[in-house]
């Protein structure tokens, strides 16, 4: 006899969705416990410094969870209300809109109102736990493993279906020992560090470029934020939530190219100094912010993992790598994934068939709703990384239409591939480079986006499916890194 049917390990945003999910389409029925290393006051808690994260979340991905499993947020877990995002040129001559609803999330209050709602759908909690491991019988996951923070003793769990909501470096997944393929660890250079305060200000010099109570604001910038990018995302009229997130190897590059020795934390002050609007800023010492005010954190930014379950064992959420690889926003898809696994665990353990096979449809669930166009981004990314502050501030002037903005918007890869030879030419030949790697990207994102919609049924085509994909990838990054001069 098992503990329970699913344990979630991982008491975060995608854990505790998950959870509710399961506990809505099993209509109760299934005994689920959530695992969270944290206290209870600090349910869900990334690190020691909070929650780190931009906080931002489109309406849509809210209204796809709340849809379909019935779990509205309202305030105060939503802080503030957006319009959309505009995004800036190196040069600030370019802002481009993103337009879309959204909402700004108190990430500290959030978990706190989650976990409770989670408790009255029946599932059970336990905190302070260190998971290192899981549990087998033969190739089947039937639990998890590790120590008992409060009491310092071993702790064991079991049951049908584990769920792996541990975040970026998930010690379930590095160390799982029943497939090849689920891909265990991240590689370096898709992994972002990002550094994050959310401050209270007085109203300086106003400029719309660097605050905009209605517009999320997004800074492209090699200088300022190599590899990522500089935000200043309003919380209310005086109160913001500013950072930035970095690629470590393109800062090396930065410093030496600028001889200096800036980490996240210098560049972090730099960038908060310089924004004429922030008069004064202090941290936040709200008590729904005191534990959350300031964090640096890592966070991935490539497509979602290749396989995301095993006989057992299921991934979501940034276990899975799922942020989004263009802007590293992970609570979107962390919703989408964890309304869609709570379908796919449950019909499993009614089932009474959690092997790899019987749990695969949650691949191609993920895919079909998000994971399609993951890998084209990633590679848009990579190319966007090559490029100079002078070829962003061009590409975004000159490149960027309608269609184009309304595909980012969407979170998918724009359509280059009309750029030929005379546009090179009309639009600057010095930076024909801009246009030619554009227009690669562009027509590797549309074989992917077939590719991926051809994601194998079962996980017999695995094998065969996932080689052409890395070949690709593989010629794909080696091209992309020829544009860079």
């Amino acid at each position: 006899m098992v503990d329970y049917d699913v344990i979630v390990a991982g008491g975060g945003l995608t854990g505790t969705i998950a959870a509710q999910a399961i506990s809505y389409y099993s209509k109760q029925n299934l005994r689920i416990l959530s695992l969270d290393k944290n206290p209870e006051h600090l349910p869900g808690r990334k690190s020691g410094p909070g929650w780190t994260c931009g906080d931002a979340c489109s309406k849509e991905a809210v209204d796809f969870m709340t849809e379909r499993i019935k779990i509205p947020w309202t305030r105060p877990e939503i802080e503030h209300d957006v319009k959309g995002v505009m995004a800036f040129s190196p040069d600030n001559e370019t802002a481009i809109p993103f337009d879309g609803e959204g909402y700004m999330l108190n990430r500290q209050k959030l978990p706190e109102i989650q976990n409770a709602r989670t408790q009255k759908m029946g599932v059970d909690f336990d905190f302070e736990i260190s998971l290192s491991g899981l549990i087998y019988d033969g190739t089947q996951v039937i639990g998890v493993e590790g120590t008992d923070m409060k009491t310092k003793q071993p702790y064991k769990k079991t049951a049908k279906l584990v769920v792996d909501a541990m975040g970026i470096n998930s010690k379930l997944r590095n160390g799982l020992k029943n497939s090849t393929k689920v891909e265990r660890e991240i590689d370096r250079r898709d992994v972002e560090t990002t550094g994050r305060h959310i401050m209270y200000f007085e109203p300086g010099k106003q400029d719309l470029a660097q605050f905009d109570p209605d517009y999320c604001i997004i800074h492209l910038d090699q200088d300022i934020a190599p590899g990522g990018y500089g935000w200043v995302f309003p919380k209310a009229d005086n109160k913001v939530n500013i950072g930035l997130g970095v690629e470590q190897t393109l800062l090396h590059k930065r410093n030496a190219r600028l001889g200096k020795k800036d980490n996240v934390g210098s560049l972090m002050k730099e960038y908060l100094d310089r924004n004429p609007v922030l008069k004064n800023p202090k941290f936040s010492e709200d008590e729904s912010d005191i534990h959350n005010n300031t964090g640096v954190y890592s966070v991935s930014v490539r497509r979602q993992n290749d396989c995301m379950v095993s006989a057992g064992y299921m991934l979501v959420g940034d276990s899975a790598w799922m942020p989004k690889p263009i802007d590293a926003g992970g609570i979107g898809p962390a919703l989408i994934a964890g309304t869609i696994i709570g379908n796919n665990v449950t019909q499993a353990i009614e089932a009474n068939d959690v092997s790899e096979a019987s749990l695969w449809q949650y691949n191609l669930d993920f895919i079909k709703e998000y994971g399609y166009k993951t890998a084209g981004l990633e590679l848009f990314r990579r190319l966007v990384q090559t490029m100079t502050n002078d070829q962003i501030s061009y590409g975004m002037k000159h490149f960027l239409g309608n269609l184009d903005v309304e595909s980012i918007s969407k979170g998918e890869h724009p359509d280059f591939s009309g750029l030929g030879k005379l546009g090179m030419i009309i639009r600057g030949a010095m930076n024909k480079t801009v246009a030619s790697g554009l227009k690669y990207t562009s027509g590797q994102n549309q074989w992917l986006v077939e590719h991926y919609n051809n994601y194998p049924k079962d996980p017999s085509g695995f094998d065969d499916w996932n080689k052409k994909l890395h070949k690709t990838l593989d010629e794909s990054v080696t091209k992309i890194a020829s544009f860079e001069k």
